[in-house]
C-alpha cells in the first residue's frame, strides 16, 4: 500500500510538473530590450545603439554556448593536470562573451582568424566539443586529426589558431583582400591580444588595409595582461581602440555578450558599406593564467580574479538578465547545465580512448587536392606518403 501511495504521488508530481512546465513555457517573455554600456568612439560621429534586443531563443543559445566553452576549458584544465593533455594550452574561460558576441554580429559565411587562445572560436565557428577535446589530446578524431593541438584548430572560414604572436593579423588582411577581390560581401575578423598590440606587423597591416579599404574588423581582446605583464607596464598608450590612428575605433565592454554583439553588428555594417577597416577593443578578463604553465597569481591577486568573477562574469550577467525578465526558469537553465556537463564528459571519454594518429599520417594533408606523393623522412631511406 505504501508503495502504491508513493507511485500515485510520483505520478501526480510528474503530471503537476508537466502542467506547470507547459504553463510556464507559454508564460515566458519571448523578447526583451536591455540597456547596454556606452561604447567609447574614435573617429566616429556615432556608434552602436545603447540598447539591445534579445529573444528568448537567442538568450538560451548564447547561454548554452558560453556554458559549453566554460565547462570545456575547465575539463581541459583537469586533463592537463592529469598529464593527458601535454604541451601548450591556453584557456579561454572568462572571455566567452567575446567569441559568442562576435558570432552574433556576423555570419558563418564571414571569416575569422585568431591567435593561440582558440578553443572558444573553434566551437563557435562550427567545431564540436568532441573534435576539440580529441585535438587537445592528440587523437585521430581531433579537428586537425590530432596533428595541431591546442593552438592549431581549423574549421570552414576559420583559419586558426596561430602560434606566432600577432602573425594572424596580416593573414586576416589577406583573407579580407580575397573577400574584396571576389566581391562576395563577406568580411574577415582578425583578432589579437593586448600582448600582441605593439607588434610592428599589426601597424603595417593597418596601413595596407586602410589604403585598400579592406573589409576587415581588427579586434584587440584586451584581457589586461600579456602573459604576466599588465597593459600599464607594456604599453605607452593603453587605448588600443585608438591605435589605428586613421582607422575608426570602438572600445567595448567585452564581458557583456549583448554589448559585443551590437558593436560587432555596427562594425560589420561599416565594413560591408565599403568604408574600409574598423578597430574594436574588447575589455575582457581571463580567469586562468596565460597558459597552463602560468598559475596566474604571481602578477595579480586572487582577490582581483574573484572580484571580476563576482561582478562581471559574462555567463552570470546573461543568466540574471534572462531570469529577471522571465525569459527562462532556473530549472530550464539547470537542465542546460546538466546537458552541457554530459556532453563534456562524453567528449573527454572519447578524447582519452580514441587512437593516436599513426606515423603513416605524418605527411598527409600538405595539399588540399593533389595526387599522393612520396615525402622523404628523417633519413634518405625513410619514405612517407602524403595524401590530400
Amino acid at each position: 500500500t505504501r508503495h502504491s501511495c508513493k507511485l500515485i504521488g510520483s505520478v501526480f508530481e510528474t503530471a503537476a510538473s508537466m502542467v506547470a512546465s507547459s504553463r510556464s513555457y507559454a508564460d515566458f517573455t519571448p523578447e526583451a530590450t536591455f540597456d547596454i554600456k556606452k561604447v567609447d568612439l574614435h573617429r566616429l560621429e556615432e556608434g552602436p545603439p545603447l540598447t539591445a534586443t534579445l529573444t528568448r531563443e537567442e538568450g538560451l543559445k548564447y547561454y548554452r554556448t558560453m556554458q559549453t566553452i566554460r565547462r570545456m576549458e575547465l575539463k581541459a584544465d583537469q586533463l592537463y593536470k592529469q598529464k593527458i593533455i601535454r604541451g601548450f594550452c591556453h584557456l579561454y574561460d572568462g572571455q566567452e562573451a567575446c567569441a559568442v558576441g562576435i558570432e552574433g554580429g556576423i555570419t558563418l559565411s564571414d571569416h575569422l582568424i585568431t591567435a593561440y587562445r582558440a578553443h572558444g572560436y573553434t566551437l563557435t565557428r562550427g567545431g564540436t566539443v568532441r573534435e576539440i577535446m580529441a585535438e587537445l589530446t592528440g587523437r585521430r578524431g581531433g579537428i586537425a586529426k590530432g596533428k595541431g593541438g591546442s593552438m592549431h584548430m581549423y574549421t570552414k572560414n576559420f583559419y586558426g589558431g596561430n602560434g606566432i604572436v600577432g602573425a594572424q593579423v596580416p593573414l586576416g588582411a589577406g583573407v579580407a583582400l580575397a573577400c574584396k577581390y571576389l566581391g562576395n560581401d563577406q568580411l574577415c575578423v582578425s583578432l589579437y591580444g593586448d600582448g600582441a598590440a605593439n607588434q610592428g606587423q599589426i601597424f603595417e597591416t593597418y596601413n595596407m588595409s586602410s589604403l585598400w579599404k579592406l573589409p576587415i574588423i581588427f579586434i584587440c581582446e584586451n584581457n589586461q595582461y600579456g602573459m604576466g605583464t599588465s597593459v600599464e607596464r607594456s604599453s605607452a598608450s593603453t587605448e588600443y581602440y585608438k591605435r589605428g590612428d586613421y582607422i575608426p575605433g570602438l572600445r567595448v565592454d567585452g564581458m557583456d555578450v549583448l554589448c559585443v554583439r551590437e558593436a560587432t553588428k555596427f562594425a560589420a555594417d561599416h565594413c560591408r558599406s565599403g568604408k574600409g577597416p574598423i578597430l574594436m577593443e574588447l575589455q575582457t578578463y581571463r580567469y586562468h593564467g596565460h597558459s597552463m604553465s602560468d598559475p596566474g597569481v604571481s602578477y595579480r591577486t586572487r582577490e582581483e580574479i574573484q572580484e571580476v568573477r563576482s561582478k562581471s562574469d559574462p555567463i552570470s550577467m546573461l543568466k540574471d538578465r534572462m531570469l529577471s525578465n522571465n525569459m527562462a526558469s532556473i530549472e530550464e537553465l539547470k537542465e542546460i547545465d546538466i546537458a552541457v556537463r554530459k556532453e563534456i564528459e562524453d567528449a573527454a571519454q572519447f578524447a582519452t580512448t580514441d587512437p593516436e594518429p599513426p606515423l603513416d599520417d605524418l605527411c598527409s594533408h600538405i595539399f588540399a587536392n593533389d595526387q599522393p606523393f612520396e615525402v622523404r623522412g628523417a633519413t634518405p631511406w625513410t619514405k612517407l606518403t602524403s595524401t590530400s
